[in-house]
């Protein structure tokens, strides 16, 4: 596929400052967006996503006693620590 037309919105003086870094490079406008657009795209393929790390533990569960209730829970966890 060859070259398509588009037009981009962009601040004057990141234009300007563009045209001057296209110019002293012996380089166009063109060749400086795509290969800005390029190293953003491939920028982000790399990007790893968050991943949480496994923080689960060996066990049978919740101990003898222990009903699955947040409240109960808490006052067992912070018995006897002032919580």
């Amino acid at each position: 596929m060859g070259p398509v037309k588009t037009t981009v919105e962009i601040t004057d003086a990141l234009l300007e400052e563009a045209k001057r870094v296209a110019s002293r490079e012996s380089s166009t406008l063109r060749e400086l967006i795509e290969e800005g657009l390029r190293r953003s795209l491939e920028q982000r393929r790399k990007k790893k996503g968050f991943r949480l790390r496994r923080a689960s533990f060996r066990g049978k569960g919740l101990q003898p006693g222990v009903s699955p209730n947040w409240d109960l829970s808490r006052e067992i966890a912070y018995e006897g620590r002032g919580g």
